[in-house]
């Protein structure tokens, strides 16, 4: 078991393109959101588990004496396994939940425990640590803010515990593990993401752990080779939706309009192969009419949407607002409110930024000038994080 502190991120995600289509056997191209979540992991030897979670308001502890004779035998033997719905069950027996708690800090606490028993039991004892997870991304907004959580989680904990090493070197600020020691990595968070959601495509915790931008189609998740960093403005509208419905919807759309509706989401695969092409491209030198080739596939993208019966009131203002400046909008993820992201070619005025940013939150909607094309889950020296990192973990 190590004793140095751990400080571990990992970015969330945006679709860029072929949302819903995906759905229907289309490829989707994720990219790494450089919003990330931050872990700060400490050990210690006062025989206590803690878990903190400001964010969401959630602090937790238990006796490692008390895990220590639970059997947990019914986490199976041996590598990276499936949680069942009989492990979940029993987990919500160790994590002793109050009545009135929330759904969100369920499936935190649970996905936490799961991976902690599941990873540290191969230690001859199980350790006692503290661990505190801050994070920059809206919980719920379909930004891959519970992939982030459990990619931090597996990657702290398996470093901790010895599995993989710390790729940290002295007078290194950030570094990265192995391609080998990733793919562990991302076996474990999926798992952990098996606890939150139940059934999830492994999508956000691949990019999560690679980070940078992948390719989805049926089950295969592929990277694009180096693809260049994008700047973008981040929107959340702040208008819930259900996916489910929303997913539904197009499909109800799909069967009352076959001949109109699947050209669609053939035309929107069209786009995200154009847009991969053209990230590739960009990966050498990138050029201002590959710029305006992705506006142009933002656009048309955004209006098939629509089409879909995907967009929103909200989502048309947010795509106004930046239109009246020169921008470029569309959805990201199920749509019908939530999210939205806009394009920052190179070249922009700062004021013209600014002004955009005051007009979006003054529509009521929070905003976020980011970039895409982030790198994947990394581990950090104390000195490199900035000031409101280190204060959110703890004052460090």
């Amino acid at each position: 078991m190590l004793s140095e502190v751990l400080l571990v991120s990992a970015p969330g995600k945006v679709i860029l393109h072929g949302e819903h289509a995906v759905v229907h056997g289309k490829v989707a191209l994720a990219v790494a959101l450089n919003l990330r979540t931050f872990l700060q992991l400490e050990p210690h030897s006062n025989g206590k588990v803690g878990l903190n979670l400001p964010n969401i308001g959630v602090k937790r502890v238990w006796d490692v004496a008390r895990l220590q004779v639970l059997d947990t035998s019914f986490l199976g033997q041996g590598d990276v396994t499936a949680p069942t719905p009989e492990q979940v069950e029993k987990l919500k027996e160790v994590a002793c939940f109050p009545e009135d708690c929330a759904v969100t800090e369920r499936l935190a606490v649970l996905a936490f425990l799961y991976l902690y028993l599941s990873i540290c039991r191969k230690q001859r004892a199980l350790p006692s640590l503290d661990i505190v997870v801050w994070s920059e991304l809206p919980t719920g907004a379909g930004l891959g803010s519970s992939a982030a959580y459990s990619v931090c989680l597996a990657a702290a904990l398996l470093t901790a515990c010895e599995e993989i090493p710390n790729p940290l070197k002295d007078g290194d600020d950030v570094s990265r593990w192995t391609e080998q020691d990733l793919e562990l990595i991302n076996k474990w968070a999926f798992q952990g993401e098996r606890v939150i959601h139940g059934n999830p495509s492994g999508v956000d915790n691949a990019v999560s752990t690679w980070g940078g931008a992948l390719r989805y189609q049926q089950g295969k998740i592929s990277p694009l080779k180096r693809p260049p960093a994008l700047q973008i403005l981040l929107t959340n509208t702040k208008v819930p939706r259900s996916t489910k419905a929303l997913v539904a919807g197009v499909r109800t759309r799909l069967i009352k309009f076959p001949e109109i509706v699947a050209p669609v989401l053939t035309s929107i695969d069209a786009i995200s192969l154009e847009c991969e092409r053209v990230l590739g491209e960009m990966a050498a030198a990138p050029a201002p009419e590959q710029y305006l080739v992705l506006e142009e596939l933002i656009d048309m993208n955004q209006h098939h949407l629509n089409a879909l019966g995907v967009g929103h009131a909200s989502l048309d203002q947010l795509c106004r607002v930046t239109m009246a400046r020169g921008l470029h909008s569309k959805l990201t993820g199920a749509g019908g409110g939530g999210c939205g992201i806009t394009l920052l070619k190179p070249g922009l005025e700062r004021p013209e930024v600014e002004a955009t940013k005051q007009a979006l939150t003054g529509c009521g909607f929070d905003c976020w000038e980011t970039s895409v094309g982030a790198p994947g889950v990394s581990v950090h020296s104390a000195a490199s994080l900035d000031g409101p990192v280190r204060q959110a973990l703890g004052g460090l």
